[in-house]
């Protein structure tokens, strides 16, 4: 059997009628099977094919996308017993909610035979509220584990009270992880309990500590940032961090809440561009407070700008202050979390950051599409002249001369514009380095992908 450059690109075409995506199926190639599976809308016959195929790659294709309808996810519990845990792991694409299954799935899926199914579905980001807050009182103790730390806000006071005295010693301290911040003595309980584990760090920065228990952990001398962190660490126990010989110490101390600015600036601290810092606790408990994060967002500290930018709440002159800032991750983040961030922040970051974050901003909502033709067309940046291509008044004289274009990354833009004339979208098939993109445009004749299914020799 031969082969074409161009075949895998048919298999997003939105146009391509089941015949094609049959054909393509056929080939049992991954690829090609993960591109069908990602389309919004599958034809009947083409989801009865993959749901009932042999190969179960391909049935799984089905589970593993967030695109296909929750039912036919759903439907695959039908078929072999081990498919049932790819239905629940779930498709897991990154920053992107992905539409629950039927309530039916969910219960034969956690009632299901194997306990692995069983466990991953409680695990999985996409199941409902409603079906986890009734397993709060489920006799398996990982239900209600499960049910304890993912839906804690919405559970009634007397299941918290249940909870937090659990026979099971893991769900009391989950439940606990929750009131921690408010009381002494679990946070004493918890420090004994989580010694040397990861959660000893959370419980470190955010639970409520006796003068005892804080003395005990200085002394200990590990994970100090974390308890530098801690707004309830007593304050002369708190500033000698300031001059620790330790750089993430010092760090850790200069964005406690209740520093003013001139004695952050007094602690030797140093953030640089690439540094990841988490979001700081203490500001994101207070984004309903327009005064805690006005402070933030007007500190010469980076951390409590970088906080404050993540905040949906944030004031909107906030806003507008941020998007100016000197400092690249505070301008990255307010263009990836906030509603209103500036259009032209957005565009400015998508041309010239760096961070792979920044392809991702073109699908913001404010991205200011109109006027990319006029002002990019003729730009001197490839980048530039591609984003041209999403201006919805471009000119099909401009995306024919950019189809021409000598960088690969233009000419597959252009491939893939409705506004292209179907002539050069044939002619572009033939390209082997945007030959995919153009099979992807939905104005190719379906005579065309059949033809080209025929040359590449992929069966009828």
């Amino acid at each position: 059997m031969t082969t074409h450059h161009a075949v895998d690109g048919l298999a997003g075409n939105p146009a391509a009628p089941a015949g094609v995506l049959l054909r393509l199926l056929a080939l049992n190639d991954r690829w090609i099977t993960q591109r069908i599976s990602w389309r919004q809308k599958l034809p009947d016959e083409v989801a009865e094919a993959m749901l009932t195929h042999p190969d179960r790659r391909v049935r799984h294709s089905i589970a593993e996308s967030w695109t296909v309808d929750p039912e036919l996810r759903a439907r695959l519990l039908d078929g072999p017993v081990s498919d049932a845990i790819v239905v629940a792991c779930g498709p897991r694409p990154y920053g992107i909610a992905v539409p629950p299954l039927p309530d039916r799935a969910y219960e034969r899926l956690l009632t299901h035979e194997r306990g692995n199914v069983r466990y991953e579905t409680l695990d999985s980001a996409g199941v409902p509220e409603h079906v986890l807050i009734p397993l709060a009182g489920h006799p398996d103790p990982l239900f209600r584990l499960a049910a304890c730390r993912r839906v804690w806000h919405a559970l009634a006071d007397e299941v918290r009270a249940s909870l937090l005295g659990d026979a099971d010693p893991e769900v009391r301290r989950a439940a606990s992880l929750w009131v921690m911040h408010e009381d002494e003595e679990r946070t004493t309980e918890l420090v004994e309990a989580l010694a040397g584990t990861w959660q000893l760090g959370e419980v470190m920065e955010r639970g409520k500590l006796g003068r005892a228990v804080a003395e005990r952990l200085l002394a200990g001398g590990i994970r100090l940032p974390w308890l530098a962190r801690n707004p309830t660490l007593p304050a002369d126990l708190a500033s000698p961090l300031a001059h620790h010989e330790d750089p993430e110490v010092r760090l850790a101390f200069s964005a406690r809440p209740e520093l003013s600015e001139e004695e952050r600036g007094a602690v030797d601290w140093k953030i640089g561009p690439e540094d990841r810092l988490d979001t700081l606790r203490w500001v994101w408990d207070a984004r309903e407070d327009p005064d805690v994060l006005r402070r933030c967002a007007t500190s010469a500290h980076p951390w409590l700008r970088r906080s404050a930018a993540v905040c949906r709440e944030l004031p909107e002159d906030c806003v507008e202050l941020l998007a100016g800032d000197e400092d690249f991750a505070v301008r990255l983040l307010l263009a990836e979390r906030h509603p209103k961030a500036p259009a032209e922040l957005l565009l400015d970051l998508y041309l010239h950051g760096t961070h792979r974050a920044v392809a991702m901003l073109v699908a913001k909502p404010q991205f200011p599409l109109a006027g990319l033709a006029a002002r990019f067309g003729e730009a001197t940046d490839p980048e530039a002249r591609a984003l041209a291509l999403r201006d919805p008044t471009a000119t099909p004289e401009l995306v024919e001369r950019l189809s021409r274009d000598p960088e690969k990354r233009v000419r597959e833009a252009a491939a893939r514009d409705v506004r292209l004339p179907v002539g050069r979208v044939v002619e572009l098939l033939e390209d082997p380095d945007v030959g995919s993109a153009a099979a992807v445009n939905p104005v190719l004749p379906v005579a065309v992908m059949t033809a080209l299914l025929d040359r590449a020799g992929v069966p009828g």
